[in-house]
């Protein structure tokens, strides 16, 4: 489960920006029981949904491809095609100063009753730090902290020989290299990160084969799948998936035919990929992560949520994670949106509503609503009109359109 996440130096973001999922006690009266989950081992309170508001270019997908390229870089940068490559990275390009900085990040997380908190700051050409810590119960532990080539490793974390025999590249992370040589702990963190799904600049196809693919290995999937897309009042009543050659999955629906007289007559097969609308197939697309992360009790993020949804669809996505019943293993979902029905709804809490904003500089901040005084934000508001009046700021400032217009 994700606790926070922070990015500093990393595209618009100039400064640190930290996403956080612990819940405020300011909020401690709304929505309890279902919103939140509790860790009693460690004493916190963490929000199952989070929801991401902001202008055009603000910084919102590029929170999202903050955590996308950190976990990428984790996963490939030992590999030894990236021995001579330099890192695909890009800082905040808008100062003179930062461009030549090195990027930070840093995730915090709970895996199988244990916390961790790794990070790392890197540029174009290598990693200048690197730590990760564990918490086993309320004191933190250091396993290891890398300044450059330097490394002070704890006994626990068993890497001494790959640092001994120079084994980490100054490109690749030593998180990274101690995965593929079967390292315990780090083979943990990359378990955990697998239960961590980020969406962005999402390829609909391929997540329409992931889905299928669920579908043909798991009956019960196939169940939980069209209960979905029933739910969605897509006028599908069943659906049917097939192992083509190649490895492709082919989809049909099927849709009830009606008389004249508005009694069903028969059934007729739609094919998913040339028959139905693109919000079906997006809808689709994702049935099979979001099952997968209700089961799992895992960790979604995605980018544009709402992009080809109707607004009472996501609604509907956004309780199922915020149920107490429905998501009784407490799956996380964060989300981008332009969708302001959202806020009032009553589904979130205040410290689920987060701004992307950027300055006259062009650097993005982020905040929560959560962080507004009291007196400011009140529980009873209409958090919709007031963001749409820009009383919480994230909201585009628009010149006269007339000027634009010569002819």
């Amino acid at each position: 489960m994700l606790v926070e996440f922070t990015i500093k130096n990393f595209k618009c973001f100039k400064e640190e920006a930290k996403l956080s999922l612990i819940a405020s006690n300011y909020d401690k009266a709304t929505r309890e029981e279902s919103n939140i989950f509790e860790v009693e081992k460690f004493g916190l309170r963490l929000l199952k949904s989070a929801v991401v508001y902001g202008a055009n270019a603000s910084g919102k997908t590029k929170l999202i491809e903050g955590l996308n390229f950190m976990k990428d870089f984790i996963y490939n940068s030992s590999k030894e095609s990236q021995i001579d490559e330099s890192i695909k990275l890009d800082a905040f390009r808008l100062n003179s100063e930062t461009v030549n900085e090195p990027s930070v990040f840093e995730i915090i997380f709970i895996y199988e009753n244990e916390m961790y908190r790794y990070g790392f700051e890197v540029d174009k050409k290598r990693v200048h730090a690197e730590w990760l810590y564990h918490r086993p119960l309320t004191k933190e532990v250091e396993l290891f902290y890398r300044d450059e080539q330097v490394f002070d490793v704890h006994k626990k974390f068993k890497v001494a020989d790959l640092v001994a025999n120079e084994r980490i590249r100054p490109n690749a992370l030593l998180l990274s290299v101690a995965a593929n040589f079967n390292d315990k702990i780090a083979k943990r963190i990359f378990e955990c990160l697998g239960n961590l799904s980020v969406i962005s600049n999402m390829n609909q196809t391929d997540y329409m084969q992931y889905s299928a693919a669920q579908i043909l290995n798991n009956k019960n999937r196939q169940f939980s799948t069209l209960q979905l897309l029933k739910i969605a009042d897509l006028g599908i009543e069943n659906i049917d998936v097939s192992d083509t050659t190649g490895g492709f999955f082919d989809v049909m629906t099927q849709h009830n035919v009606f008389d004249s007289n508005d009694l069903q007559k028969s059934v007729i097969e739609f094919s998913m990929e040339k028959d139905e609308s693109t919000g079906t197939k997006k809808y689709f697309a994702l049935s099979g992560l979001i099952l997968e992360t209700l089961e799992k009790g895992a960790m979604l993020i995605v980018d544009e949520l709402t992009d080809k949804l109707h607004p009472n669809l996501v609604h509907k996505l956004a309780e199922l994670f915020n149920s107490k019943e429905k998501n009784p293993n407490n799956a996380q979902i964060i989300f981008n949106t332009h969708d302001t029905n959202l806020l009032s709804s009553g589904i979130f809490r205040r410290d689920q509503i987060w701004f992307t904003e950027k300055d006259r500089y062009g650097a993005s901040s982020l905040y929560s609503l959560g962080n507004f005084k009291s007196d400011t934000v009140r529980k009873e508001d209409n958090y919709e009109k007031k963001y749409i009046e820009g009383r919480y700021g994230a909201v585009p400032y628009l010149a006269d359109f007339d000027k634009a217009f010569t002819f």
